[in-house]
């Protein structure tokens, strides 16, 4: 089925107790519709709670959550989701995805990518998808589920990590992009092309690295524990960056990746 990811969301990812409850719900109060979280990031019940606390309805909130690498064989996968509904105090995801691809590929793609789908059957969730995979972990994907299937892969993706490769071969596929990491642990926020776009622009340096993705795009999912934070990034869908703006983005580009574990694939 054909689902549409907002352009924006909330990423999660580090926010624990009171502080991913209170991101959640101010976040929601302030106007973002789309929740990203994980079963590794420990705080799905936190984010449920923030969402029952923000008074928003349920239908209006996109919520994805991502399958941790211990529950990817098939006969786990769909349990661990529903543990994640439980946890989350929803009856139904909006977006499942695998976090990462099985750790010397343990379990199979296929495995994995079938038992997610049958958990789509069985209405766990409205949509799956995939983070961290490269060109060929996409192709096995689609080889198992058809591209149709696969709603996005969600990458690590900002000024100086670009993805291009991988990012053209899903667009090539009609897979969508979510970029997580979308503000580089801060790093874009003090570079100096971006701050004299965002100086010329009357926006800030976040604004405009989101509206360079979007541009392309891409969903965002930054984070934030700050209200102030919060609100600028959501403002961000309101810039509009020139083609030289975006193209002096684009120059940035210097292979540098932040989130690479020991058990990440060979990236392309």
């Amino acid at each position: 089925m054909s689902i549409t990811i907002p352009d924006i969301g909330l990423g999660t990812f580090r926010l624990t107790g009171d502080q991913a409850i209170a991101s959640v719900r101010t976040g929601l109060e302030l106007g973002y519709r789309h929740i990203d979280t994980a079963q590794i990031y420990g705080n799905e019940s936190e984010v449920g709670t923030g969402l029952r606390q923000s008074g928003i309805a349920r239908n209006e909130v996109f919520v994805t959550t991502k399958v941790w690498t211990e529950h990817l064989a098939g006969e786990r996968l769909i349990p661990s989701l529903k543990e994640s509904l439980r946890k989350l105090g929803i009856e139904q995801l909006d977006l499942a995805l695998i976090h990462w691809p099985s750790p010397g590929a343990a379990v199979p793609v296929a495995e994995s990518m079938a038992a997610l789908l049958e958990a789509r059957e069985q209405g766990l969730t409205r949509a799956i998808g995939v983070s961290n995979f490269t060109r060929a972990l996409l192709d096995d994907a689609i080889a198992a589920v058809g591209a149709a299937n696969i709603a996005t892969n969600q990458v690590e993706l900002h000024p100086f990590l670009q993805n291009r490769a991988l990012a053209d071969h899903a667009h090539a596929a009609g897979i969508h992009i979510t970029a997580y990491m979308p503000l580089a642990y801060g790093k874009a926020l003090a570079d100096p092309v971006i701050g004299a776009i965002a100086a010329r622009l009357g926006a800030t340096p976040a604004q405009v690295t989101l509206a360079w993705l979007m541009a392309k795009g891409y969903a965002v999912i930054p984070s934030s524990t700050r209200r102030a934070n919060l609100a600028s990034n959501l403002a961000a869908s309101g810039v509009v960056l020139t083609a030289r703006d975006s193209a002096a983005i684009d120059a940035l580009e210097r292979g540098e990746r932040l989130v690479n574990p020991d058990f990440a694939p060979r990236w392309d």
